[in-house]
């Protein structure tokens, strides 16, 4: 099964690289970019079947290692 985290900084927190992109961007001329949040993804393929427990496996591997989970937040998509 493949797995996708989507991991970016929580609400609040300073996101010094989405300030540095959304600068970058308005200094081009784009200056409609009012705000960036700049975060990344992460795909895993697990050998897994049943989605309960990929997204309890998942979920663990967030908690443990791939989110800094006092300042991001992650979401998690399956795709079979």
């Amino acid at each position: 099964m493949k797995v996708i985290v989507h991991i970016q900084p929580r609400s609040g927190v300073l996101d010094p690289q989405g300030k540095a992109v959304a600068g970058a961007l308005q200094h081009m001329g784009f200056d409609d970019v009012q705000e960036v949040r700049q975060g990344k993804i992460i795909e895993l393929v697990i050998d897994e079947t049943d989605e309960e427990k990929a997204r309890q496996r998942v979920t663990k591997m967030c908690e443990q290692l791939l989110a800094n989970t006092v300042i991001e937040d992650y979401s998690i998509s399956l795709e079979a």
